[in-house]
Formats: C-alpha cells, sequence, structure tokens
C-alpha cells in the first residue's frame, strides 16, 4: 500500500507518533499494520471524537490499551483544552532531550475517517493560535499523500506531518468490518448500506439510553429493518412515485444521523474482558501469509533495504 510505504519512508526522521483512533469504536479502530512500522518510535494513541462516545469508556480503554504499553488520550478536536494534551506530551518529549530534538516531527496516523486532518487543524489552533493547514471532509481518503510539515509549537518547535488514512487490506471479522463502515471509514459505495443500517438498527435496540424512534419521530421501535425502513421513509417523505420506498434515500438519512451524533454518545464495540481478548485474538494475531502475500512481503523488505542503504551512502 503506497500510504503505508510513504510512512515507512518518512519514519527515520519522525521523532513521535501519534496514532489516531475513533472512540465509537475503540478497538475496531485499530490498525495492526501500523506496528511494524512505527516500531520502536514514541507514541501516543489519541483516541478522536470522543463527544461522540460515552466518557463512561475512557478508564476501560485506558486500562486495555496501557497494558499493552500504549498511552491514550480522549480528544475533541473542538475544545482546545482537550487537543491541548496532546502538545503537552510533544512539549514533554521535546523538553526530555533537547540537545536530541532542537525541533520535534510529530507524524499523524490511523485509518481513514478518524479525525486526522481535523485533529492536525486544532493542534494549530491551540499551539499558533493559526487557521486551517489540512483538508477535511466526512468521507474516507481525503489526505492523499504524506504532507510537508505543518508547524503547531514554537518553543519548543513542533512540527506534524499528515498522513493518508491507512485501511487493513482485509478486516477476517465482517463485524469489525461493518463497525469500521458505519463510522464512515469504509467508502459508503464499498459497504453494502442495508446490512450496515440492519446492525445499527440492531445495537440501538440493545441500548437503554437512546429512544431512537423519538429521535426520528416514528411511533414506535422494531427488530425488523424492513418494517423499519418503511415508517422512517414514511416519515422523512423518502417515497416514489406510487408511494414506493425510497429504500437508498432512507438508508443514507438514518446512517448519517448516526454519523451526526443524533442517537447520544454511543459505543459499537464491547469492552467487557472476554471479548476485549477476543478482539485481539481474532484481529491483531498475525495469520499465516499467502504465497503471493508472502512475495509481496519479501519484495517490499527488499525496497526497505535498499532505501536504507542508500541513505546510509548519503545517495538519497
Amino acid at each position: 500500500m503506497s500510504g503505508l510505504r510513504e510512512m515507512r519512508d518518512q519514519m527515520r526522521t519522525v521523532d513521535l507518533i501519534v496514532e489516531t483512533r475513533d472512540a465509537r469504536i475503540p478497538l475496531s479502530s485499530i490498525n495492526k499494520q501500523f506496528e511494524q512500522v512505527i516500531k520502536g518510535k514514541r507514541r501516543v494513541v489519541v483516541y478522536n471524537k470522543c463527544d461522540l462516545a460515552p466518557t463512561s469508556i475512557q478508564p476501560v480503554v485506558r486500562k486495555v490499551m496501557e497494558s499493552r504499553n500504549q498511552r491514550t488520550l480522549f480528544t475533541d478536536t473542538n475544545i482546545n483544552k482537550s487537543v491541548k494534551q496532546i502538545l503537552d506530551v510533544a512539549r514533554e518529549t521535546a523538553k526530555s532531550d533537547p540537545m536530541r530534538y532542537p525541533q520535534l516531527v510529530v507524524m499523524v496516523i490511523g485509518m481513514p475517517n478518524v479525525g486526522k486532518s481535523s485533529l492536525i487543524n486544532a493542534l494549530r489552533r491551540t499551539g499558533l493560535n493559526r487557521g486551517k493547514a489540512a483538508n477535511t471532509g466526512a468521507k474516507p481518503g481525503v489526505t492523499r499523500t504524506v504532507s510537508g510539515r505543518i508547524r503547531v509549537l514554537d518553543s519548543p518547535a513542533v512540527y506534524l506531518v499528515d498522513t493518508p488514512g491507512v485501511m487493513i487490506p482485509h478486516i477476517p471479522d465482517p463485524i469489525t468490518a461493518i463497525k469500521v463502515a458505519l463510522t464512515g471509514g469504509i467508502k459508503d459505495n464499498i459497504a453494502d448500506d442495508t446490512v450496515l443500517a440492519d446492525y445499527l438498527l440492531f445495537r440501538l435496540n440493545r441500548l437503554d439510553h437512546t429512544d431512537y424512534s423519538a429521535v426520528l419521530g416514528i411511533n414506535q421501535r422494531t427488530d425488523d429493518i424492513s418494517e423499519f425502513l418503511q415508517l422512517l421513509g414514511t416519515k422523512i417523505g423518502a417515497l416514489r412515485r406510487g408511494g414506493e420506498l425510497d429504500t437508498d434515500k432512507t438508508i443514507q438519512f438514518f446512517l448519517r444521523a448516526f454519523r451526526q451524533g443524533r442517537f447520544g454518545q454511543l459505543c459499537l464495540d464491547e469492552l467487557d474482558e472476554p471479548s476485549v481478548t477476543t478482539f485481539f485474538k481474532n484481529n491483531m494475531e498475525d495469520a499465516p501469509l499467502s504465497k503471493n502475500q508472502a512475495q509481496k512481503a519479501k519484495r517490499a523488505a527488499q525496497r526497505q533495504r535498499s532505501l536504507e542503504k542508500a541513505r546510509s551512502k548519503n545517495l538519497i
């Protein structure tokens, strides 16, 4: 993957990694591909969009991640005090060894649509009181290439590098894939929207603290996705000639309501101990490589060795 390769090529000049994840899916937004790329680098894990997730999950997630030696922060890019936590980590790192870090370079990484570019703009706003430096958007894939350095602190000098969102080539667990798609990490034209809507309805019916029927203005709760879509489509006027339901328009309205936080603060991942253990076993342990994958890995390793050799001889 080109995004991962670009990150690897820049890693030699990076001092601190800010790995951004989505607080609504604290497990499902982990990309295990990053582990080899950032190996040996200082890292802080930032759970962004924490305003859309229950605050009650924070101590649980922090405990899980710190047991894996991952320092964890929770951020809302609309609140300067929240974002300042990251600047404090950068400042602390730079001041720990001024000779080693005359200027600190921070790389922001994460899966698509976890809010990396919004986070960079918030850091610049908070650190320098300046405006937008990175393009943002609600759809995944806004950042296409590794960007140039963006200054976010003057003293000590701290620079950020934005990177494209890197998706796992294959998510082995279909439920994890659905959660990533629901939060916008997979493009809507790739995911099956009816499956997403059905799963979201299932999760909303399991929650006691939100009344989605009241939010949407329909008069009843139901577990049947077809019945639900008919009720919602009728309410919002998503009907074709003859009164036929416009299913696509209705589903998009439902998914957009979730992504905008209209159903309140939600976490789609199960965080009890057995579920966490199962997640890491099923999603983070390396599966045997196919012959094709092994050949690709071998070629990538050879490219990396050639690159490092050229650098050592100051050829690049």
